[in-house]
């Protein structure tokens, strides 16, 4: 029998390198943003609930924008993001301005998340095939965590360089993962583009679509005052959700299963990349993928 899923979508921060609030840009014919066709993904396979983690700053925006189009699908969450949401004891810092990170985020959506779940961000285009995978390992009993994986040329932009996370693989099973923040062309510097190292097209990266069970919450809340204990001063620290699995795989903690997509991933990382997107939605829409949204 099919449990109970819950997909949870990241959706607090904003576009710095586009520039706005990228969740809700419109990509579609009739409006719809990005976001709209995840959801769509996400229910076709399988998910039962969405929880939305946003800021209250647009909250108004969203849900007249995403939300209450979504809840007429899905039911659906809201969980806020804030910089003074903190662990009891923990005071957030004057001159604090950024959130405190992707594993902060998860750890806002604890009360609303009794259910297996999956991560994703609101921005990203992950393709119907990526949602059915994870739904299926969610639905099964193994204890394991999950990611699926893109390969890296099916994750570039033409406009700039991008940030990935590299794949090390074992098994079928994620050893570890290696932030590269400056790729263009199956390529990575750490220099500034004075030396470059080639990846093969092939490589398997993370574009931060996650399967958990809810013991995650555990070990996200211990990590996450430790991370404040050492950096809560530090103005632009964040606490990551790719440090979380990682530890938890070298503690020998858990086991991360890697479920590879094959399809094309799309975002907006910059304005230029917003036509390539709209275009290549619109095929999908005239070729039946999504009808009835």
């Amino acid at each position: 029998m099919k449990k109970d899923i819950t997909l949870v979508v990241m959706a607090a921060g904003m576009g710095s390198r586009f520039g706005g609030l990228k969740q809700i840009e419109p990509i579609g014919p009739n409006g719809e943003v990005l976001l709209d066709f995840s959801v769509y993904d996400a229910v076709e396979a399988g998910f039962t609930k969405v929880v939305f983690v946003i800021k209250h700053a647009i909250e108004k925006d969203f849900k007249e924008m995403v939300g209450k189009r979504i809840a007429n699908r899905v039911k659906v969450e809201y969980a806020f993001q804030e910089i003074d949401k903190l662990p009891a004891g923990y005071n957030c810092p004057a001159e604090r301005e950024k959130p405190w990170g992707t594993a902060h985020a998860i750890l806002c959506c604890k009360e609303l998340v009794n259910e297996p779940f999956a991560v994703i961000n609101a921005d990203d285009y992950y393709g119907p095939s990526a949602f059915k995978q994870m739904a299926d390992f969610l639905n099964s009993d193994t204890p394991d965590y999950a990611m699926v994986g893109f390969r890296l040329a099916n994750t570039l932009t033409e406009n700039g360089y991008v940030s990935r996370g590299v794949c090390e693989i074992e098994n079928g099973k994620l050893k570890t993962v290696t932030e590269r923040t400056k790729i263009m062309d199956c390529k990575y510097t750490e220099d500034d583009g004075q030396t470059w190292t080639k990846l093969p097209e092939d490589t398997v990266v993370s574009m931060n679509l996650w399967g958990f069970r809810t013991d995650v919450f555990g070990y996200i809340e211990t990590g996450f005052k430790k991370f404040l204990d050492e950096k809560i001063n530090v103005p632009k620290s964040e606490y990551y959700l790719p440090s979380v699995v990682s530890e938890r795989i070298e503690k020998g903690e858990k086991d991360v299963q890697v479920l590879v997509a094959e399809d094309k991933w799309y975002g907006v990382t910059y304005k230029e990349d917003k036509q390539v997107v709209v275009d290549a939605i619109t095929k999908k829409i005239n070729d039946g993928l999504y009808e009835g949204l």
